[in-house]
């Protein structure tokens, strides 16, 4: 089924008569060559699809384009450029909590997600915030500690 679709996407106004069934991951990533949210599982298991719908840190992958009508939607790609992703970016990569990159993308946003609700997390706030994402290279250490650098580092940020 189609209907006129309106969606607000990294800033952007987008109108499309695609199916109201399409997965909102596949949206992104098929028609709009936004490859940033990557499906992992499929089943809002891995947090490698991790958008941010309205303010809230939800897996693409469950989601489709006609329950999002009208929403804002932000993903990995409409953060940079920000100074919140530059402080994200640079504190990942100096903790070492980019390793093959590809749960990096929904990491990022779960950690944005995060510091905009917490912006001074304890250890455990980091790990409930990031707890929807798999990563199967870093054994999350360094990510938690880039996620606490970026929180003292871009202090006033979020």
């Amino acid at each position: 089924m189609s209907n006129t679709i309106t969606l607000k996407i990294n800033n952007k106004t987008i109108t499309t008569e695609e199916s109201s069934t399409k997965r909102l991951l596949d949206f992104l990533r098929e028609d709009l060559d936004i490859t940033g949210p990557k499906e992992g599982c499929g089943e809002g298991e891995c947090g490698a699809c991790a958008v941010i719908i309205d303010k809230e840190l939800i897996n693409s992958c469950l989601v489709t384009i006609g329950s999002v009508q009208e929403k804002e939607i932000i993903t990995v790609e409409g953060l940079k450029g920000t100074k919140q992703f530059d402080v994200l970016e640079k504190c990942f990569a100096e903790a070492g909590a980019v390793q093959c990159g590809f749960c990096t993308p929904g990491m990022i946003m779960a950690a944005h997600a995060l510091l905009s609700k917490i912006p001074k997390p304890t250890e455990d706030d980091v790990r409930d915030g990031i707890s929807g994402n798999l990563c199967r290279c870093t054994g999350y250490n360094m990510i938690i500690n880039g996620i606490l650098m970026a929180s003292k580092r871009g202090d006033g940020l979020w």
